[in-house]
C-alpha cells in the first residue's frame, strides 16, 4: 500500500469527486482514478462508489485510518528534522470553550515567539466530544475537564477552578453572595449533561448533601450554558472562568463554597508518544499559565501532580 494512493482517496473524500481530488494533488484525475483502482484491487474492496464519487462503508474506514498513518509519518519528518531549537511541523490541539477564551490568545503569542516554526490548529469543543477526537487520533493533544476516563490517555493537570451560579438580575437569587446547594435544590436550573465531568462534580456534591438537583434544561456546552442565563433563561452553574471580570451586563455571580473546584488539564495518547511540536506546546502552555493563570478569576495554579 503506497501513501500516495491514500493520499488520492482522502482527497476523494474531502473534495467529494476525482476531478476535484486531482486539482487539490495538482496531478491528473486519471492518476487518482489509478490510485483508487489499485488500492481497491490491493484491499479487496470498492472503495469509492464511481456514479456518485462518495466513499463506500469500506472506503471511509481506509480514510480514517488512513489520515493517522499520513499525520504518523508527518510527525516523523517534523521530529527528525527538528532540534531543541528550532521546532518545526503541525500540531493539532483541542481546547474547551471557556479556557481558550482566556488562555489561547496568550499561548498562541508565546508559541510564535519561542518557536516560529510550529503551526498550531486549535479546534474548540467540550471535553466530551474532544476526548474521542483525540482517543481516534484526530488531535495530537486536548485541554479538557478532569476527570477523564480514558486508560488510552496521559494526562496532566494545569489548574483548577472555582464553580459558580450565574443568574440573570431578574431571579430573585441574584441578590445573594453565596448559596448553599439545598438552596439550588429549591428551583430548576440549567446544568450540563449527567454524562459530562462537570455534571459528576455538581451531583457528587449534591448527593453529600442529600439534596438532588432538579434540571430546567440540560446543556452540553458551557458558552452555552453561560448564553441562557445572560439571556434569563434559568440560572446556571458553570465555571468562573465563563463569566470574566471585564464582561458586565444584568446578571450576577454568585459564589457556592460548597462545590469543589474542577480540574482542568492535557491530555495526549499514550501510544504514539506525541510528536515535538506537540511536547514544545505542551512546555509553552505550562510557562504561559504558571506565569498569568492566577491572575484569572476563580484559577488556582498550584496543583499536585495527578496520578497515572
Amino acid at each position: 500500500m503506497e501513501v500516495r494512493h491514500l493520499a488520492s482517496l482522502i482527497a476523494i473524500a474531502d473534495h467529494g469527486s476525482f476531478s476535484a481530488a486531482a486539482r487539490a494533488l495538482g496531478t491528473v484525475q486519471s492518476n487518482v482514478s489509478a490510485h483508487i483502482a489499485r488500492l481497491e484491487k490491493e484491499l479487496g474492496a470498492t472503495l469509492v462508489d464511481r456514479p456518485t464519487g462518495k466513499l463506500t462503508e469500506e472506503g471511509t474506514i481506509v480514510v480514517e485510518r488512513g489520515r493517522r498513518i499520513i499525520h504518523e509519518l508527518q510527525d516523523i519528518e517534523a521530529d527528525i528534522h527538528s532540534d531543541d531549537v528550532a521546532i518545526e511541523g503541525e500540531t493539532r490541539v483541542g481546547c474547551i470553550g471557556t479556557t481558550g477564551r482566556w488562555l489561547m490568545p496568550r499561548l498562541l503569542g508565546a508559541l510564535a515567539k519561542q518557536h516560529p516554526g510550529i503551526r498550531a490548529t486549535i479546534h474548540e469543543g467540550s471535553t466530551s466530544t474532544l476526548v474521542p477526537r483525540l482517543i481516534d487520533g484526530q488531535l495530537d493533544a486536548a485541554i479538557v475537564h478532569f476527570p477523564v476516563d480514558a486508560p488510552e490517555l496521559e494526562l496532566e493537570p494545569l489548574f483548577s477552578e472555582e464553580l459558580i451560579l450565574l443568574v440573570h438580575t431578574d431571579h430573585e437569587w441574584s441578590k445573594l453572595s453565596t448559596i448553599t446547594i439545598a438552596q439550588l435544590a429549591t428551583k430548576p436550573i440549567l446544568l450540563a449533561p449527567r454524562s459530562t465531568a462537570l455534571r459528576r462534580i455538581i451531583d457528587r456534591a449534591a448527593g453529600n448533601q442529600r439534596v438532588a438537583l432538579t434540571p430546567q434544561a440540560e446543556i452540553d456546552g458551557v458558552r452555552l450554558l453561560a448564553s441562557l442565563a445572560f439571556d434569563g433563561f434559568g440560572p446556571a452553574i458553570v465555571p468562573a472562568t465563563a463569566v470574566p471580570d471585564w464582561l458586565k451586563g444584568e446578571f450576577a455571580r454568585v459564589a457556592i463554597p460548597e462545590l469543589p473546584k474542577r480540574a482542568v488539564g492535557w491530555a495526549t495518547r499514550r501510544r504514539p508518544l506525541p510528536n515535538k511540536p506537540t511536547r514544545a506546546t505542551f512546555e509553552v502552555l505550562r510557562s504561559t499559565i504558571a506565569r498569568v493563570g492566577d491572575r484569572q478569576p476563580g484559577i488556582t495554579t498550584n496543583m499536585s501532580p495527578l496520578t497515572k
